[in-house]
């Protein structure tokens, strides 16, 4: 295989990877209030109000025209005006990586659902799906991948509950689980509440996909730059009348009504982790 069909394998290789790695991260919160009430006789009510991220729909946006790059003198390195047929070349290799990257639509869409998130339709198919299930109050697309939502749901710890489960994508990410266990405690994990809202684990798999295609052959067009991080700023608040085993707050449980307790973490990107708490409910 010669160089040139090498660089091609590489590019198209590096394209299903990343778009792999970027679902594997399809989710992350923006600005939001979250609480979880749970009940001694396994009761509870999850509730999220606040913004949502779609990040393939993010980077989908971002690309979906053409914009040129500004260019810059051989010999001074400053900024002048491009040229027609430098805009024009610079047109054709960004019409020659849409190709590339729409060859690897129908793996990415598989995993989600059968949805190609560069079609424009995409965000209003995403508020379909999570208007027809339940718990989801209000689903309404603001655009660069964000959603407008409010999800309110209550039930029984007979079972593990995920945040959010979403009807035909396998691959979304959990924002917040309940993992109930046969002793009769129940542990509560936020990974989607992590600092950056998810978005390091993003920047850490695209990263991890560039190097992987970059092994295979050098990189012969310039990077974009990345799009902006979105603004991830909530709070989480567990409220409950059994016995907390663990949790990783700041300050610790705090004291509610009758024998309530709460505990509450902001999610910034300056908290130190994801939230996490143990507690304990009555036998059956």
């Amino acid at each position: 295989m010669d160089r040139t069909a090498l660089r091609r394998a590489a590019s198209r290789a590096g394209v299903v990877l990343l778009t792999a790695l970027l679902a594997a991260c399809l989710l992350a919160p923006g600005r939001f209030t979250s609480s979880l009430d749970v009940r001694r006789n396994g009761q509870f009510r999850f509730a999220y109000s606040g913004e949502l991220y779609f990040l393939p729909l993010m980077k989908s946006e971002r690309d979906r025209e053409f914009v040129a790059k500004p260019c810059s003198d051989a010999e001074t390195g400053q900024t002048r005006p491009c040229s027609r047929e430098e805009i024009a070349q610079q047109r054709d290799a960004w019409a020659a990586q849409k190709r590339r990257e729409r060859q690897s639509s129908a793996a990415a869409a598989a995993m989600m659902g059968g949805l190609d998130f560069d079609d424009p339709k995409a965000p209003e198919v995403i508020a379909e799906r999570l208007r027809r299930q339940k718990g989801w109050r209000r689903v309404d697309y603001k655009g660069a991948g964000t959603f407008d939502v409010a999800y309110d749901l209550a039930g029984q710890l007979d079972h593990d509950f995920v945040f959010p489960s979403i009807e035909g994508f396998a691959w979304a990410n959990a924002l917040v689980m309940i993992s109930p266990r046969k002793d009769g405690s129940v542990r509560i994990d936020a990974p989607g509440y992590a600092p950056g809202g998810g978005m390091n684990a993003l920047g850490g798999a695209m990263a991890m996909g560039t190097r992987m295609a970059g092994a295979m052959a050098s990189k012969t067009e310039s990077e974009d730059p990345p799009a902006p991080a979105p603004i991830v700023d909530g709070t989480f608040t567990i409220t409950t009348d059994a016995p907390i085993l663990a949790n990783n707050t700041d300050e610790g449980p705090k004291k509610a009504g009758g024998a309530g307790q709460t505990l509450t973490w902001a999610i910034n990107s300056r908290a130190p982790a994801p939230p996490t708490a143990l507690l304990q409910l009555d036998p059956d």
